[in-house]
């Protein structure tokens, strides 16, 4: 203290240093800015961690580690059945003994999914289940599931980020707000997508635009997604040449978008039919063993049917299949992506909706131009990437992040417009015959609005 200063002077200046750096609203706000890049860290480890999980058992029960398609390609047909069978039943296996050991832990064995999490904002997601769900998903996903690893993959990414909230938060705005950025950045780093990650917390998960909310997510899926383009992969998911527009692009789009919207319905009401009737099997061994024996089957005619198939749409977005090929897999895909997600195998439809949409945008792409000339139907990828981004609009009911992902993920976004007018379509197609979209609707969600623990 100077010899001129009096103590009495000195207390407002230290209210103002303890007000900006530990009680302020901006250093409350920088803190949770903070935490919020520290999120898509995780997020973005937890991703990449997953995939290489998934990887590893692929090539323990394959041999190979190039992508489940090619692996399936390899194997003989008993092989690819005994495979998923045998990934099938241990998946179930790990389910069924894992749900025993939930049941003894604090939280049961009730499992809270991150999108109903952050909309009743809560923050709670079982510890049990989350890394029972995770192990099962791995040898469902590694053993050729017709199933999405990127569902288990951002369920994870959103478990990471509810520790952390726990553990660094106070407010319950705060905490839901690291968990929603962690379900954002695990979008974004499993798509390579951060502004549909963004989009799709905003648009499902919250329902609302969220004014406190908007900047951490957009730090944490910036983040995220910049980890994996520096460290992973420096480019978009699907890495596509330019689709070019023909001047009829627009209402081809147009008329494609009923289509793709009663396919989307139609999707969404296999997938509810192929859980009814798996329902009938109460253990979880057994359920998931015949879904995996079953599309194991359908796999030793079909190999395409593994895994998400990345693979076959990034093909049919270079234009490497006629459409009587592509139909058939697509039938096929649809069937085994019924059984594997009917059976209870841990892993997302998101993905194989992708592949839906691709192959039957594509099919219907070269089907019009045997009847039409072909300058009218121009480029058979514009109608692949309408009709991935139209089918999983009308799937989940999401129709701006379908709009979003899909235009980033294939970084062709001079489709803008074709993209959102038929997505507008299939949205208005699919609503109106009343089947349940992926994730539920975020303002009728069954889940009560509980503060958090």
């Amino acid at each position: 203290m100077a010899a001129n200063e009096k103590p009495d002077e000195l207390v407002p200046a230290k209210r103002s240093l303890a007000r900006l750096w530990g009680m302020g609203p901006a250093a409350k706000t920088l803190r949770v800015w903070s935490w919020a890049g520290v999120t898509g860290a995780l997020a973005a480890a937890a991703v990449v961690g997953f995939r290489w999980l998934t990887q590893w058992v692929e090539e323990l029960a394959t041999g190979q580690r190039g992508g489940l398609v090619v692996a399936a390609l390899s194997l003989s047909p008993w092989h690819r059945a005994l495979v998923c069978t045998a990934g099938g039943f241990i998946a179930g296996l790990v389910l069924q003994g894992g749900t025993v050991w939930a049941r003894r832990g604090p939280g049961g064995a009730v499992n809270l999914d991150y999108i109903d999490a952050a909309r009743a904002g809560r923050v709670d997601l079982n510890d049990r289940t989350t890394l029972t769900r995770t192990v099962s998903s791995l040898f469902s996903v590694g053993t050729g599931a017709s199933i999405g690893r990127e569902g288990p993959m951002i369920q994870l990414a959103a478990w990471v980020s509810a520790r952390l909230a726990r553990l660094v938060a106070t407010a319950p705005e705060q905490r839901n707000t690291l968990l929603v950025c962690g379900i954002a950045a695990g979008i974004g780093s499993a798509y390579h997508a951060p502004i549909a990650g963004v989009v799709f917390v905003l648009e499902l998960a919250l329902g609302f635009l969220a004014r406190h909310t908007v900047a951490p997510v957009l730090i944490a899926s910036a983040t995220a997604s910049s980890l994996i383009y520096w460290l992973v992969e420096p480019k978009p998911l699907y890495d596509v040449p330019p689709v070019v527009m023909a001047p009829t692009s627009l209402g081809i789009a147009l008329l494609a978008g009923v289509l793709f919207g009663g396919l989307g319905w139609g999707l969404l009401a296999l997938l509810e039919l192929g859980r009814s009737w798996f329902a009938r099997i109460r253990t979880p061994v057994l359920r998931l063993g015949l879904g995996g024996l079953l599309v194991g089957l359908l796999s030793a005619w079909v190999p395409q049917v593994w895994g998400n198939g990345y693979s076959v749409v990034s093909q049919v977005l270079h234009g490497d299949h006629a459409w009587q090929w592509l139909a058939w897999v697509l039938l096929a895909k649809v069937v085994a992506t019924t059984l594997s997600s009917g059976s209870g195998a841990i892993g997302g439809v998101f993905t194989p909706s992708l592949f839906v949409g691709a192959t039957a945008g594509s099919v219907l792409a070269q089907v019009a131009a045997l009847w039409l000339p072909a300058a009218w139907v121009g480029d058979p990828r514009l109608l692949a990437v309408v009709g991935m981004a139209a089918v999983l609009a009308a799937v989940t009911h999401a129709p701006l992040m379908a709009i979003v992902m899909v235009l980033e993920m294939t970084n062709q976004f001079q489709l803008t417009v074709p993209v959102m007018l038929a997505c507008g379509v299939a949205y208005a197609i699919s609503t109106q015959f009343g089947a349940r979209p992926l994730y539920g609707n975020p303002i009728e969600s069954p889940m009560a609005q509980k503060p958090n623990p």
